[in-house]
């Protein structure tokens, strides 16, 4: 299996796996404010070279690839674009706050020296120019076998402030079944009207806001015709674990466990939250049997990723 390396630029890390760059995890964006600019992977490409991820689609701008994005942060919205309000619908507000890069601690080989970790700080400042966590952040990939690699991501934010934040949805406001936020991924879009993959199950939006462990995307590629899947694994750690999925189809593709989905969770002052989850990257076509091999392969290798801490 091929090793995965990391090349260092100015404003991004390219993760290659020989010549082939698996994935951009951008770190320093230039997005406008209303977008609220944070880190993102982008592009997504499995080892075979297919993409599977959209940047900045025209329908959600604040969409780009693989990003740790929050809407419901307190007042403030670290997803980009519009708020919802409960008895308004969504409202642009002056809130749209910003994951700003300070400094990364480690960039290299991981323990195995087959893969990458990269651990990083960022502060999380609203619109107003108040810092409201510091995080430590952990981003590592390794090849899991010949045709499917693991993207893993691990936070954690402590509240800087005097004063408990609490963290939610949509949902928690008042939209019913739209309790998106967390770690999200949107898909390209010929992978309209795939599969959406759970333990046991093949379906599509009536998955959504389901409980379970993992869940997964299958779809096909415009040009080659191939077919690749996409496939997100929740840590037993976390909160909420299952936790509820945020997952669409019909009208585009996504992915994202929603720790916060029907449910607030408060972080106290000077207390940190910890999350983590895996991406597992693979070219074919997934049924629920392979998907749950790719995410067993996947949580395997995620309990055994080093910490930010």
């Amino acid at each position: 299996m091929a090793a995965i390396r990391v090349d260092e630029r100015a404003d991004r890390l390219r993760l290659r796996a020989g010549e082939l760059v698996l994935a951009e995890y951008v770190h320093r964006p230039t997005d406008v404010r209303l977008e609220s600019p944070r880190p993102y992977v982008s592009p997504v490409r499995t080892l075979g070279g297919e993409l599977v991820s959209l940047f900045r689609p025209h329908d959600h701008v604040w969409h780009k690839g693989i990003a740790w994005s929050l809407p419901v942060v307190g007042d403030e919205n670290f997803w980009g674009g519009p708020t919802f309000v409960r008895g308004e619908g969504y409202v642009q507000l002056p809130n749209n706050g910003e994951q700003r890069h300070t400094a990364f601690d480690a960039v290299g080989s991981d323990a195995s020296g087959d893969g990458v970790r990269v651990v990083e700080t960022l502060d999380w400042v609203t619109e107003a120019g108040e810092t409201l966590f510091a995080e430590r952040r952990t981003v590592a990939a390794s090849v899991l076998d010949d045709d499917a690699w693991l993207l893993a991501f691990e936070t954690r934010m402590t509240n800087v402030t005097d004063r408990v934040i609490p963290i939610g949805s949509p949902t928690t406001r008042g939209r019913e079944n739209a309790g998106y936020g967390g770690l999200f991924w949107r898909g390209p879009r010929s992978f309209t009207g795939g599969s959406v993959l759970a333990p046991g199950i093949t379906g599509s939006d009536e998955l959504r806001g389901i409980r379970a462990p993992w869940m997964g995307f299958s779809g096909r590629h415009d040009g080659s015709g191939a077919a690749s899947t996409v496939l997100m694994v929740d840590d037993p750690g976390n909160l909420q674990h299952p936790p509820q999925w945020f997952a669409r189809a019909e009208e585009f593709a996504c992915l994202c466990p929603a720790p916060f989905f029907s449910e607030e969770h408060t972080v106290e002052s000077g207390a940190t939250l910890a999350l983590r989850y895996g991406v597992v990257v693979a070219d074919g076509a997934s049924d629920p049997a392979r998907a749950a091999r790719l995410a067993d392969a996947g949580a395997a290798r995620l309990a055994a990723l080093p910490g930010a801490s």
